[in-house]
């Protein structure tokens, strides 16, 4: 009998771990935003947008640019916004010359980690930035991405 009552005690005492466990993680899970910035955008100065503070200024495009810091592959497989200027974050310093000094600017990645860093360098060369946003948070948010899809390879013609 006591045999039995110690092992009820150990499978309570697991299921009881186990319960806890669990109720953390669903708690982590839902305590976090969809555009909550990640660890490499939390080292960044920059203002993380959310989809709302981003559509108010894409409201004025006379007055913004948006500059897109992913991969030409991240664009077509994730999708981006109608307009904008692609640089790769690796080359952003380099190609500061093709970048307007007289307009807003807003930096996109997909999780607004390397568009913080973007937007930190661009702030230092005296560009007025108005912060960061994560392609993937914005559309978690409700926005819509333009799809670009890249052409269909020509096929040669039979009948020739």
């Amino acid at each position: 009998m006591k045999k039995l009552i110690k092992l009820m005690m150990l499978c309570l005492t697991l299921t009881v771990s186990f319960a806890s466990s669990i109720t953390f993680a669903q708690q982590a899970t839902q305590n976090t935003t969809p555009n909550a910035p990640t660890q490499a955008a939390k080292k960044s100065n920059a203002k993380i947008l959310t989809r709302a503070e981003l559509d108010t200024l894409l409201a004025r495009p006379e007055q913004l640019i948006l500059i897109d810091v992913r991969r030409p592959d991240e664009l077509t497989s994730i999708g981006g916004f109608p307009v904008f200027l692609s640089i790769q974050a690796k080359d952003l310093e380099k190609n500061l010359a093709f970048i307007p000094k007289d307009r807003l600017i807003v930096t996109v990645s997909n999780h607004a980690g390397r568009a913080g860093g973007a937007a930190d360098l661009l702030a230092s060369k005296g560009f007025k930035v108005a912060g960061a946003i994560g392609a993937q948070g914005y559309e978690s948010e409700g926005g819509t991405l333009t799809k670009i899809s890249p052409p269909l390879p020509k096929t040669a013609d039979a009948s020739k």
